[in-house]
């Protein structure tokens, strides 16, 4: 019996240990429960393998829909929103571990990654109670190397820190179905088009337009994963898009799925 067979229960809030630096936690979490900022001595992966949480970052914030899983650097504080029912599965490496790694440099930024298939299925297998210590060692190894060539996820809103287009991000947040001018923005937080326009550039590496979009985006993950009556038709009239299509490429551009696509696994 493999671990979607085996009685769930079973491994809830369990700490299973590998005995080698590394140890596993399995929880479920509702709709709505939040844990709050917070740091761990240990590098985290953490995985959705149902449901869609969103982690906060001082870098942004990463949504982290079904198929996705976020890599937390030691000591770093994040805190995580539960947007739909989850049912998280989180590696924890030691320092001293992680050292001994080749490629271990590459994970000292948090990042959000998409999980591919054999990823999914090592992940889940070490929280197989009957997995002989060898076999944990082999899929440990397996998960990390898959780590390394998974594909970065676009689900990720970079957040501004100079304080004008931290304002600007936020007004765009708070209502990121708006159609949010940046002319508009600009003379609201007290600065030029001009100047913001460039502040977001060089703050969040993308474009006014391009973070809006993300904000959109984000927000139809949110509303998909929450709302499982939400026709993808209203959806889109309610971001702004002109059409279903032009919401779906939008969205496939950040997410690499349509709409109806991620719905179904969400």
């Amino acid at each position: 019996m493999n671990i979607a067979e085996k009685p769930i229960a079973a491994i809830i809030g369990r700490r299973i240990s590998t005995g080698d630096g590394i140890h596993m936690i399995a929880n479920n979490y509702k709709k709505g429960f939040r844990i709050d900022t917070h740091m761990h001595r240990e590098a985290q992966l953490v995985y959705a393998a149902r449901g869609t949480m969103q982690v906060t970052t001082p870098k942004g914030r990463w949504l982290v829909p079904p198929d996705r899983a976020v890599w937390v650097p030691a000591r770093l504080a994040h805190a995580i929103d539960v947007l739909a029912d989850i049912e998280m599965r989180t590696l924890y490496f030691d320092l001293d571990w992680l050292a001994r790694e080749d490629r271990s440099e590459s994970l000292g930024s948090e990042f959000v990654v998409r999980v591919s298939p054999l990823l999914h299925q090592a992940i889940l297998a070490l929280f197989d109670e009957h997995t002989t210590a060898e076999r944990t060692g082999l899929l440990v190894k397996l998960a990390m190397l898959e780590l390394h060539q998974a594909e970065d996820s676009a689900t990720f809103i970079p957040l501004p820190h100079e304080p004008r287009c931290r304002r600007a991000a936020d007004i765009v947040l708070s209502d990121p179905t708006g159609a949010h001018e940046i002319e508009t923005l600009a003379r609201e937080v007290g600065t030029s088009a001009r100047t913001l326009s460039r502040l977001f550039s060089a703050e969040t590496q993308l474009s006014f337009k391009s973070w809006c979009q993300r904000a959109r985006v984000a927000a139809a993950i949110e509303k998909l994963s929450t709302d499982a009556n939400v026709s993808v038709k209203q959806l889109a009239s309610d971001l702004g898009y002109a059409s279903v299509p032009a919401f779906s490429h939008a969205f496939r551009q950040v997410t690499g799925k349509t709409p109806t696509e991620f719905a179904e696994k969400a």
